[in-house]
């Protein structure tokens, strides 16, 4: 930690912050970082204390009086909702007798979408920004700090301030200036051309595929999403995170940047795929279906998607965490980033040992996976 005397605030809430001084710090490229999102899941009641993300953005102040910086923090009672697992690290301070949780997580909640992590007005803030976060973790006795999916370009600050580092792997689709889908199926392998084209005939049939956006979604478009949606939480982890209202007031407030897919089978929407649209990416975030068409998923997530981006002008589709099928869909294998704060001398030199041997077969897995890339060889 900076031995500079810093002066930093602890705000009750994203919506105690006005939304004019935190766009100021977070831009307009990330949708999920903005002060409209994260208010969003506050006031809908998804990211609250009592689902066990309490929010506590820490702040530092410039010269004017206004945030210079902003880290949007929770206080965290579990591991739900984060996307880079460390269940393993609790269980193993718990067995040594210490209280994994409480922790702190500087992150956006149920999203695992790289971005800036550190909100910054002013660049020179960062150093100070991140001793804040280490003085909350230790002035409170919290077990850790973690600072989950945060942008490339700000891994040297933590670096500096001597954090640990976690890579992990996600699948993203990068548009080289394709006109259209069929100019990027030309870029694959002809047995890859064949199975694409297969797939999306497939999923297609007796179905008519819509792209909703902006005023064009109804509040029925959301009482049909809601329902796949709880399917497929009920199905993937028990329950959703998100609230009903959540999808009300995503649409009430950022309709324009919502890009709904729906699968409709005689006008009646059957599957849908809801994205954000960014400055230069498009997000999928959640998925769901009532009825099961072979290769739907694959259609309206990975295919669709690619569809919408060329369409839009988008460098990259960014289609959530895991999942290796998207690599025979065109999806190249990105590395994500972690940082992670541990006051505990003797628990941290566990956890870099299991880093530096984590990030070794990351390293091996994403080059095998680069190799495995659908794209005629040459190209």
């Amino acid at each position: 930690m900076s031995s500079q005397p810093i002066t930093a605030r602890i705000a009750n809430g994203v919506t105690a912050i006005p939304r004019a001084e935190w766009d100021s710090c977070a831009g307009q490229g990330n949708p999920f970082v903005r002060h409209s999102f994260l208010s969003i899941l506050e006031r809908s009641g998804s990211a609250t204390a009592r689902a066990g993300w309490q929010p506590l953005p820490i702040v530092i102040d410039g010269a004017d009086g206004c945030a210079a910086g902003i880290a949007p923090a929770y206080v965290k009672s579990h591991s739900q909702g984060e996307y880079v697992f460390d269940h393993g690290w609790a269980d193993a301070w718990e067995q040594a007798g210490g209280s994994y949780y409480p922790k702190l997580q500087i992150a956006v909640p149920f999203t695992p979408v790289p971005g800036p992590r550190l909100l910054l007005r002013d660049q020179s803030a960062a150093p100070s920004l991140i001793a804040a976060i280490e003085a909350v973790t230790d002035q409170n006795g919290l077990s850790s700090a973690h600072v989950t999916f945060v942008d490339e370009a700000q891994l040297p600050w933590f670096d500096s301030a001597g954090w640990l580092t976690r890579a992990g792997t996600q699948f993203h689709w990068q548009n080289h200036g394709y006109a259209g889908f069929d100019d990027f199926l030309a870029a694959l392998s002809s047995r890859k051309r064949k199975a694409i084209r297969k797939e999306r005939a497939a999923a297609l049939e007796g179905l008519t595929v819509r792209h909703l956006t902006g005023s064009e979604i109804t509040e029925a478009h959301w009482d049909a999403f809601w329902t796949f949606y709880q399917d497929t939480g009920s199905r993937k982890w028990g329950r959703p995170y998100l609230t009903r209202a959540f999808f009300s007031l995503l649409g009430a407030e950022m309709a324009g940047e919502v890009l709904l897919i729906l699968a409709e089978r005689d006008g009646v929407p059957i599957a849908g795929a809801l994205n954000l649209i960014g400055g230069d990416a498009l997000y999928g975030r959640y998925w769901g279906a009532i009825e099961e068409v072979p290769f739907l998923h694959f259609e309206l997530c990975y295919y669709q998607a690619i569809d919408a981006a060329i369409a839009r002008g988008l460098a990259r589709v960014e289609a959530g965490a895991q999942g290796e099928h998207k690599l025979a869909r065109g999806y190249a294998p990105v590395t994500t980033w972690s940082a992670h704060y541990i006051p505990n001398a003797g628990f941290r030199r566990a956890v870099a040992d299991f880093l530096r041997r984590e990030q070794e077969a990351v390293a091996h897995e994403q080059q095998w996976l680069g190799a495995m890339m659908p794209f005629r060889r040459g190209d």
